[in-house]
């Protein structure tokens, strides 16, 4: 479980957070974090893997504020995958994965991983041919895959996932996405992950927060919170939720609310 209260972060006098609080996120779920551009998404997850200071408020992970403990404790049950992995590293990836499983190898309660595991995961992800090509002669969405495989194998409590699914095509989106939603549930894990598209998020989330300049719009059942009347607060679109065919919903978008400012 995870609780967010009273979370507030700022870069100098620019207030970034406010003040968010969330309803306890249970484990064994996916969950998406939608908002704008420039809503604070990326700080929040920054904020919870430890890598900023939050000018105040508490992040309980399974009962353990996080606040008092450092950073290598944090990363033993926290796993934060940027946008993209750094440019310049000249590793296999089946040598990034395992450099990645040997971070987790001493959190309590973590079996040590063996090559047969790696290797299969990277099948899972499509990408086993690519274990002894170099990181840094990968394409951008190879890259996304090889870092979402680094993040996996070392089988966090907490899973940060910032946009990553921003440089894969439509068959490696679906195939991601139904993989982390095979494995949070089989781990036990909470995958918070932010979105941009949300008719992803309506497909796979089990929960779903909207946020807006830092502060929280709504939280709940993707259904509940992607709504017209939410949309046209947080992106000010003129938008529609309609179920297709085989009865989930779609968003379809008819125009602009607002203009862009």
């Amino acid at each position: 479980m995870l609780e967010i209260n009273n979370l507030s972060l700022s870069y100098g006098k620019l207030r970034i957070i406010h003040d968010l609080s969330l309803l306890p996120l249970q484990s064994g779920q996916v969950i998406s974090l939608l908002g704008p551009n420039g809503s604070g998404k990326s700080t929040l997850l920054k904020a919870l893997a430890g890598l900023l200071k939050l000018k105040h408020g508490e992040i309980i992970l399974d009962g353990k504020n996080l606040n008092h403990t450092n950073f290598e404790q944090r990363a033993q049950h926290v796993v934060y995958l940027p946008q993209s992995l750094p440019a310049s590293v000249h590793l296999r990836v089946f040598e990034s994965v395992l450099v990645a499983a040997k971070a987790s190898a001493l959190a309590p309660g973590l079996q040590a991983v063996d090559d047969t595991q790696i290797l299969d995961l990277l099948k899972r992800l499509g990408i086993d041919h690519l274990a002894m090509h170099y990181l840094d002669q990968l394409s951008g969405g190879q890259k996304q895959l090889v870092g979402l495989a680094q993040a996996l194998i070392r089988r966090p409590t907490l899973l940060l996932l910032d946009e990553p699914l921003s440089a894969l095509d439509l068959n490696y989106q679906f195939h991601v996405m139904d993989l982390l939603r095979q494995e949070t549930y089989q781990h036990g894990l909470t995958t918070l992950i932010v979105l941009h598209d949300l008719n992803v998020a309506l497909r796979h989330s089990d929960y779903a927060i909207l946020i807006k300049k830092g502060e929280l719009l709504g939280e709940g059942p993707p259904n509940d919170v992607i709504t017209a009347d939410s949309l046209a607060e947080g992106y000010g679109v003129i938008a529609r939720i309609e179920p297709c065919s085989k009865g989930s919903n779609q968003v379809m978008i008819d125009g602009l609310r607002t203009p862009i400012t």
